[in-house]
């Protein structure tokens, strides 16, 4: 009861933010949503040359309810679209959407009917990756990118019953 009065309480939340936020870049459960020829690089990047275990990565979750990272690979079709958003819909918070490719940053070169133009227009995208297909090293570096942006998320960014403390 004492040291709470002493440090106030923004020091001991920065503390508790910043271990929070340490566990989470490192220890990341992906979703890869794959529908096109990207999925062959994305293989290549899950392989023991590129090694997404050194960044949290390795092991994909297929249920969306126990991951916190969604890799949308590849082209999305607008009959794809709902199970997409409903897949996004059924990960738990905080979760994180890494768009794979140009087909799903964009629409790439079928600018059509059929072809969703980005997938930032149904879901929220933390971070891009074009390339057609991108390079496993471009894949890495989004992957750096994005845990620096998990490091610097305060609680206060994060969405409502998600805090890992009760009470915060």
């Amino acid at each position: 009861m004492g040291i709470e009065k002493i440090l106030g309480d923004n020091i001991i939340l920065t503390q508790l933010n910043k271990i929070v936020n340490w566990a989470r870049k490192y220890s990341f459960f992906l979703y890869p949503f794959i529908t096109a020829c990207c999925g062959m690089e994305f293989m290549s990047v899950a392989g023991p040359r590129y090694d997404l275990d050194r960044f949290g990565a390795a092991l994909p979750r297929f249920s969306p309810r126990q991951a916190d990272l969604m890799m949308v690979v590849g082209t999305i079709s607008h009959k794809q679209a709902p199970i997409l958003v409903k897949v996004y819909n059924q990960m738990a918070e905080p979760k994180w959407v890494l768009s794979y490719g140009v087909c799903a940053c964009s629409g790439g070169f079928y600018n059509n009917y059929a072809t969703v133009q980005g997938i930032d227009t149904l879901i929220p995208v933390d971070i891009y990756i074009p390339g057609c297909p991108p390079r496993p090293e471009m894949v890495l570096d989004g992957l750096i990118k994005l845990q620096k942006k998990v490091a610097e998320e305060r609680f206060s960014d994060w969405p409502k019953g998600a805090s890992p403390v009760a009470g915060v």
